[in-house]
């Protein structure tokens, strides 16, 4: 049976419809992941690290579809939840539009300027040039990235996510097999990698334009617009705190690979590259929860429905807790099996990289609940207090700790700067989370 935003939400109603969305998440994380697993073990560990140099960058052009994505859905999902359905689909179409465009122009940019830019981060003689040919490969399918990032919340709002896992799904198995192809068979290496995922982006941000732009049975579809200007900028400000998650986040994991290039060299950078991935990985099922629950959240504070927003609230700090107790088990007791898939080869990389793992495993006791509320104010369309808390998580407590911590810790500061970070922000969520109870009436 469809479920719609206008039900009253269970635990096993809430999970049925975010589920989608987590797998979604994960399969989107897997991009990188699997260009990483490929390289490290087909190509070489320079290459490997290349990657790893390169990814902060490419996420950071890429956050405009993360900002577009929640900010739009927020409105949408409000507008559609106040019974104004023609308005959204406006909405909608415009938001897509104007993404497309800033794409291609941040496709553009980052083309052009690749080499100083990774020069700039530290990549220097081979590295450099594979971070280039990685980097310039996949500014021709930036657009088609961004796209898929805001198709991902929207075909949440339109009561479609096993579409965008479908679409998830595929774009993932294309881009594995054709690592492959391209890789191991065509031995096409870094440039390869590239490809692959290119491929991947591709399929999944044109797709959903040939859906929407038909007749349809979801809650969405291309229609007549304007520019809305007023619409752009609430959902730029909405959406504010996935711009900041997101760019914070890569300037975090930027200062990161510096910190490690000065202590350890390649290695570190390296160890660091698979102890994100297996992050991108589990933090995936946090975002994809609080994406699919987001236009919930949305539809029933536009229509009033204060005890549904009470039942909701109280669903998701069960759930994050019990899957942030969960996720840090597995992550202390397949430390090893995990981080072997990557660098089994190198026996003291590897050493390092479990060593750190371990530590770092502890921050997912606490960064569910930031990253849930950030994106529950989002949906409260208040993007102020989101705002604050992204950049309070990552770029000011998660910098200031990278840097004072190796001071006293070495390396070991390294791996335990984040956990600090998430217990300050976790304190700073839960302040808000308390001070706005009675504006929106969620407790």
């Amino acid at each position: 049976m469809r479920i719609q935003l206008s039900d009253h939400f269970t635990y096993r109603r809430l999970l049925r419809f975010v589920l989608p969305s987590i797998i979604m998440m994960v399969c989107i994380s897997t991009y990188s992941i699997v260009d990483g697993l490929f390289v490290s073990n087909f190509v070489g560990k320079t290459s490997f690290a290349a990657v790893n140099l390169s990814m902060p960058l490419l996420t950071a052009l890429g956050t405009i579809g993360f900002m577009i994505g929640t900010g739009g859905n927020a409105i949408v999902s409000r507008t559609m939840g106040e019974g104004k359905q023609e308005k959204a689909n406006a909405y909608f179409t415009m938001l897509v539009i104007v993404a497309a465009v800033f794409g291609i122009f941040l496709a553009l940019i980052g083309f052009i300027f690749a080499r100083p830019i990774m020069s700039a981060l530290g990549a220097e003689g081979q590295m450099e040039d594979y971070c280039v040919i990685y980097v310039r490969i996949l500014m021709i399918s930036l657009p088609c990235y961004i796209l898929q990032n805001i198709f991902q919340n929207f075909f949440i709002a339109a009561e479609k996510p096993e579409m965008s896992l479908k679409l998830s799904l595929a774009s993932g198995l294309l881009n594995v097999v054709f690592d492959y192809v391209f890789i191991v068979l065509f031995d096409w290496g870094i440039a390869g990698a590239a490809a692959a995922t290119a491929m991947g982006e591709i399929l999944g941000g044109i797709v959903p334009v040939f859906y929407f732009a038909r007749e349809n049975d979801s809650r969405l579809r291309f229609t007549k617009t304007a520019f809305y200007g007023r619409i752009l900028l609430k959902t730029c400000t909405n959406g504010s705190s996935e711009l900041m998650t997101s760019i914070s986040s890569s300037i975090v994991n930027m200062l990161y690979n510096f910190r490690l290039m000065g202590l350890t060299g390649e290695d570190g950078v390296a160890a660091y590259g698979v102890i994100m991935y297996v992050n991108f990985i589990f933090s995936a099922i946090f975002i994809g929860y609080s994406i699919g629950s987001a236009p919930v959240v949305s539809y029933h504070y536009g229509s009033g429905n204060h005890d549904e927003l009470k039942n909701l609230f109280k669903k998701s700090l069960t759930l994050i807790s019990i899957t942030g107790l969960t996720l840090t088990a597995l992550s202390e007791l397949l430390s090893s099996v995990l981080i072997r898939v990557f660098v089994g080869y190198d026996a003291e990389l590897m050493e390092m990289t479990v060593h750190g793992f371990r530590i770092y495993a502890l921050f997912f006791l606490f960064c569910g609940f930031n990253i849930w509320g950030s994106a529950f104010f989002t949906a409260l369309s208040n993007g102020l207090i989101s705002a604050l808390i992204s950049f309070s998580r990552t770029l000011v407590f998660q910098c200031s700790m990278v840097l004072f911590l190796p001071m006293i810790l070495g390396i070991d500061g390294v791996w335990m700067a984040v956990i600090v970070a998430e217990i300050l922000a976790l304190v700073l969520t839960v302040t808000f989370l308390f001070a706005q109870r009675k504006t929106y009436k969620y407790i």
